[in-house]
């Protein structure tokens, strides 16, 4: 095969968690009495939790704990304990990528904790042979660091490896780390300044499975 490992990252890409996310979020709002910012929270899909809040506070200033302690114990409520769906074609791409010996890792922005939860509850953590999270780098997302550091654990040169991403701050994320990117777009559009970035863009996993079987 032309690559040698593939890493992938989680929430609204491997699992169809944005959409549960967005609406707890929006439920806390109007718990909190407090206005939901749809663009505001669309800019941080793909962010870990320090730039998160960065971003939430700048939006919700002296609101920002209430809303946010309010979004995550319930959030926490439901991926602790609830399979989240998964997206089309992910258990078809990692089975034929363990049937082919191609070592598979996950970069998520979630902290290790709640990633390791969501996926043990769906069925995908014995596919994974190592899981880095926004919690072990000092620069999430866009930047490469988390790409560099799951590819480093893997032993494969960045440059050898295929990244998944949903997001555009994750493609940003790949692409910096020189990996050959595919982006299977969720709640965000690409923008014109990623899709400049040359990265294949595709509708689903099923497409990209079938994709690299032609290869």
């Amino acid at each position: 095969m032309k690559f040698q490992a593939a890493i992938f990252d989680m929430d609204g890409l491997l699992l169809d968690t944005e959409r549960v996310c967005m609406r707890v979020f929006k439920q806390a709002c109007a718990t909190t009495n407090q206005p939901f910012h749809e663009e505001v929270y669309l800019s941080i899909i793909g962010c870990n939790s320090a730039t998160i809040e960065k971003i939430f506070r700048q939006a919700y200033g002296e609101h920002y704990e209430t809303v946010h302690d309010e979004w995550r114990v319930n959030y926490n409520a439901i991926v602790k304990h609830q399979a989240i769906p998964l997206k089309e074609g992910v258990i078809e791409l990692l089975s034929w990528l363990k049937e082919n010996n191609v070592p598979i890792a996950v970069a998520t922005s979630t902290h290790r904790d709640v990633a390791t939860f969501k996926l043990k509850l769906a069925g995908l953590d014995h596919y994974f042979d190592n899981l880095t999270c926004g919690c072990e780098v000092s620069h999430g997302k866009p930047d490469p660091e988390i790409y560099l550091l799951a590819a480093q654990r893997l032993g494969v040169n960045p440059a050898n490896c295929l990244a998944f991403e949903d997001s555009n701050n994750g493609v940003r994320s790949a692409v910096a780390a020189n990996m050959t990117t595919y982006q299977i777009p969720d709640l965000v559009e690409p923008s014109e300044e990623v899709k400049a970035l040359g990265h294949q863009i595709v509708p689903s996993l099923s497409q990209v499975l079938a994709q690299l079987k032609q290869q």
